[in-house]
This record gives C-alpha cells, structure tokens and sequence, in this order.
C-alpha cells in the first residue's frame, strides 16, 4: 500500500472514532466552547430516611431462683432448649415440707373438732338459757366458739403456707423462652431467694433492637413536619442491617419513641421490634437500623456531577445560555447515587456530568443530551437510542426468518 493511500485510512479511522466518542470536554487549547454531557435535572419526592446504630435486647428474660430452701434433687430441662410458661426447671428435696403440710393439715382437723364442739355446747346452753343456765354461761360458750373458729382460720393459713412451700419444690418457668446451661448442679444446697440465680430463661422470639438518637435530630424532623417539606408516611418503613452487611428480610415496628433524654449524650432511646423465627438475632448484636420517615420534594442530583471542597462546600455545575455556572448545593442526605438536594439547583436546570475536566467556572460549553445509569456510568443519548433501535430492527429479522418445513 502506497503511504499516501495508508495515511489516508488512518484518517478516515481517527474521524470514525472521533464522531462515535460520547460527549467529552475538548483537549485545552482546541479552540471553542468545550463539549459537555447534561441532564435535565426534574424534583421528585424522594424517600427521607436514616440509619442508626443499635442493640438487640431480648423481649423477655428472668433469672430463676428458689423461693424455698433445700437440696437440688433433681434438674428436669435441658440446656438451649425452648420451655414454655409452667415447665418444671429445677426440683428440691421436699420431704421436710410433705411432713409440715400434714402436720398442718392434723392442726387443721383438730381446730375443726373444737368449732364443732364449741358450736353444739353453745346450742345447748341457749336451749336451756333461764333454766337453769345463765345469761353469763351462755356468753361465755359464745366466747369459746369464736376463739375455736379463730385458731381454725390460723391452722387453714399454716396448711396453705406448707402447701405453698411443698408447691415451691418444683421451681417453674414464669415465661416462654430458652433456657440456658444450669448454674448449680444435683445435690447443691440452695436458699429461698438467694442472689446467685440457678438458670436464665431468656425469650427471643420476637426481640427488641434499641437505638439512641440525637434529641436535636428528633426536633428537626419534627420542625420539617410541621413545615410541610416532610410528609410523614402512614407508618414507619422499618429494616435491619445485620453484622454480616446483609439485610435482614423481615420489616420491624416501633414500640416506643423514647420518653426521656440523657443527660450525658443528649439522646433517647427508641425501640423496635423484630420477628425473630429463626434466632437470627441475639441478645447483644450490633445492628444498623434504616428507617424510613416519610418523602420530601427534592432533586436528585448524581455524586459524580459533583465536589466537595476542603470546607465540606457541596458544588455542581449547571449548563446556563451555553455557559457553565458553577452552584453551591445544600443536601440532606444519599438516595441509591444521588445527593438529596434541596437547595442550589432547580426543576429543569440543565446538570454538567460528563466533560467536567479542567471545567471552570464561566467557561463556553456546548451542551450534548446524555442518560447516567444506576451505577453511574454516563452514555450518548443519541447512541443509546440507535442502540435500542437496532435491537429493535433486529426482532423482525428473527420473526421474518423462514423455518424448513417438512418437505425441507
């Protein structure tokens, strides 16, 4: 090939590669307005929400402990296990309280033989009263069968009592929940309300996550509520962001907005609850919370359009009567790849995000229609519509395409 010919043909593929090039900002020093890409930039309500830190608390959990001395004789559950409300946990020795419940109950049949003797002497004494009985005997018979019936009530008190006790042998669970490992073992001596617990039964299903929030930040919202640029949902969108990074898929609830603020950190408790089916959760985890308020009108403009300068200043630029003007953004926060703005930019502004190189503030641009995707990546409007034109020449083709027959 003559060299001519050869310089010919790269030419004419540096101008092909030039022309199928998406909208960059020209080499400095090329001459004329710099080429930009731009979106025209339309407000939306957009999903206001915040992430917390926080901790699970078990919804339920009780020490056990004795309510009467003795010796451990036996420990009935087993360690990890589910028990439910009145499951026997521990039993104890309870031959000395059989012995007082049937003494008790003797007291009691005695007591009961002197109200039934007291009652027919007095019977008698009433029958035969200005008889030969006087007024003062027949008193007297009154007296004694009050006091019988007293020492009646007494003896029926002291055989509920050593009922109760002998009852309190076997140490129950006041809850549903798991059990954990005993802290005593056979033949351990114990005492009535001892502060060393025998067990924990600790109920996770469902569980709490507790997580403390800025008192100032709580005001805040509630000044945009009543501003009107934050309308509050129905309910709260709750989820959970376990250890691991991954969402958890079951949604929570709020249980209590907090009632108080510490004195210390300037934050109050809010509480939530999670389903728990699976034991995913455990008393103790960190967690992340997200939740979701409400909506706000605002812009969504793309964090790659942008910069933040030393000072925290939020910066963009916008495509003004083909000249870049640079805006200084006040944002609340990042939804997917976006900055929540609402301040420094308006419905139907042309946004600067791609050719943003060497771009300055008052320089000539020429402004080129692009589309950014989820993720960021920024393409040719033009060449994304031949695209999906040419997917959609290609389906005819298929349709048209002849299939042998049988005779094929």
């Amino acid at each position: 090939m003559r060299p001519i010919a050869r310089l010919a043909q790269v030419a004419a593929l540096m101008t092909a590669a030039w022309a199928a090039t998406p909208a960059l900002a020209q080499m400095p020093g090329m001459g004329g307005p710099t080429q930009v890409g731009v979106i025209e930039l339309e407000e939306a309500r957009v999903p206001y929400s915040v992430t917390l830190p926080g901790r699970a608390v078990a919804f339920e959990e009780t020490d056990i402990r004795p309510r009467v001395a003795g010796v451990i004789s036996e420990i009935v559950y087993e360690p990890g296990t589910e028990v439910l409300v009145g499951d026997v946990l521990f039993r104890i020795e309870g031959d000395t309280f059989a012995a007082d419940l049937a003494a008790a109950e003797a007291t009691v049949a005695s007591a009961e033989a002197s109200v039934s003797a007291a009652e027919t002497t007095l019977a008698r004494y009433e029958t035969l009263s200005g008889t030969g009985v006087t007024a003062e005997t027949v008193e007297n018979a009154r007296v004694t069968l009050a006091q019988a019936e007293a020492t009646l009530s007494s003896a029926r008190a002291a055989r509920d009592l050593a009922q109760l006790n002998l009852d309190r042998t076997e140490i129950l669970s006041p809850i549903k929940g798991i059990a954990d490992i005993s802290n005593v073992s056979v033949g351990a001596l114990v005492t009535a309300n001892q502060t060393d617990a025998l067990t924990t039964v600790t109920r996770i299903n469902p569980i709490y996550v507790d997580v403390q929030e800025s008192s100032r930040r709580i005001q805040l919202i509630r000044d945009r509520i009543s501003a009107g640029t934050l309308a509050p949902g129905e309910e709260l969108d709750v989820t959970l962001q376990l250890e691991t990074g991954l969402s958890y898929e079951i949604p929570g609830s709020l249980v209590t907005g907090g009632t108080s603020v510490s004195t210390t950190t300037g934050t109050t408790i809010v509480r939530f609850q999670f389903d728990n089916p699976d034991q995913d959760i455990l008393p103790g985890q960190f967690l992340r919370v997200d939740i979701t308020l409400g909506d706000t009108p605002a812009i969504l403009v793309p964090q790659r359009a942008t910069s933040r300068a030393a000072d925290g200043t939020l910066t963009a630029f916008v495509a003004v009567d083909g000249e870049a003007v640079e805006r200084t953004l006040t944002e609340t926060g990042v939804y997917q790849n976006a900055w929540i703005v609402t301040e420094g930019v308006a419905d139907g502004d042309m946004l600067i995000v791609d050719g943003l190189t060497n771009l300055t503030a008052g320089a000539e641009v020429q402004t080129v229609p692009v589309t950014i995707s989820a993720d960021g990546v920024v393409s040719d409007l033009d060449t994304a519509d031949a695209s999906d034109g040419d997917a959609d020449a290609e389906a005819p083709a298929a349709d048209d395409a002849e299939t042998p027959g049988e005779d094929g």
